[in-house]
């Protein structure tokens, strides 16, 4: 699959570009694999500086592939989407992301962990776990409610719903709305090379300092999401939900957003 996850490099930065479009950049477990596989060996390259994550002017990404996911449920720590999500909280030099169109589920709960965030205007964002049987990961049923409030990250995290790319911005999701899906790309790129240009050490230094409080109840609150977030995919409820979704002749995530 690695033709659906391109790998790309100048000077000291290293790009991860989903390319799926056939299919919404969803993510299947073999493109969770490789893009954890990367991270960790950038954070070991000192030639990497710095890291752009992205997809196409058109979408970021759908999320998981339900019919990949629920062919192998993730069984524990060690699966691919929880090795993606390990590699991406260590990792230890500046990550950007560029985010244009969908960006649904892990689409958005990613960016939380990103260094500098940057959205199209008309980016739709939605976390639909509840609306899946399933419920939040990747840290986001801790940070959301402290970066927004209680009553505002239970209308994403409760009710699944949607916002856009302005809205990402004014809530502090994203550094910035741009016009268009170009426009996002184009700065995303110009501010991932700007890292190029200073200090690594002191990038390292800064970032780890910055990320140090309640660094490691992030990590207790991931890996709990992450068990109970297995469990659910194997609940009544979950396969009652994915697979309803799944029967649907055209199984299309832009329905969440």
């Amino acid at each position: 699959m690695s033709e659906h996850i391109l790998v790309e490099r100048e000077q000291g930065l290293l790009t991860l570009r989903m390319n799926r479009p056939d299919k919404m950049n969803a993510l299947t477990r073999a493109m969770y694999s490789r893009m954890a596989e990367v991270l960790d060996g950038a954070n070991e390259d000192r030639s990497v500086r710095a890291v752009l994550i992205t997809g196409s002017e058109e979408c970021f990404t759908s999320g998981n592939d339900i019919a990949d996911f629920l062919q192998e449920p993730p069984s524990g720590m060690d699966s691919p989407v929880f090795q993606f999500m390990r590699a991406l909280f260590d990792f230890s030099k500046p990550v950007v992301a560029g985010v244009s169109g969908p960006a649904v589920g892990i689409g958005t709960t990613l960016l939380l962990h990103c260094d500098l965030v940057y959205v199209s205007r008309d980016a739709k964002l939605k976390m639909p776990f509840v609306n899946l049987g399933l419920c939040p990961e990747f840290g986001s049923s801790l940070i959301l409610p402290r970066l927004l409030g209680h009553a505002k990250a239970s209308e994403l995290l409760l009710l699944g719903e949607s916002f856009t790319g302005e809205q990402a911005a004014a809530w502090g999701i994203a550094n910035a709305a741009l016009e268009s899906g170009a426009a996002t790309q184009a700065k995303a790129l110009e501010s991932a090379r700007r890292f190029l240009e200073l200090a690594p050490s002191a990038l390292e230094v800064s970032k780890h300092l910055m990320r140090a409080p309640g660094r490691e109840e992030l990590r207790r609150v991931i890996t709990e999401e992450g068990e109970l977030f297995g469990q659910r995919l194997r609940s009544p409820e979950a396969v009652e939900a994915l697979s309803a979704f799944m029967q649907r002749r055209k199984p299309d995530f832009s329905r969440f957003v």
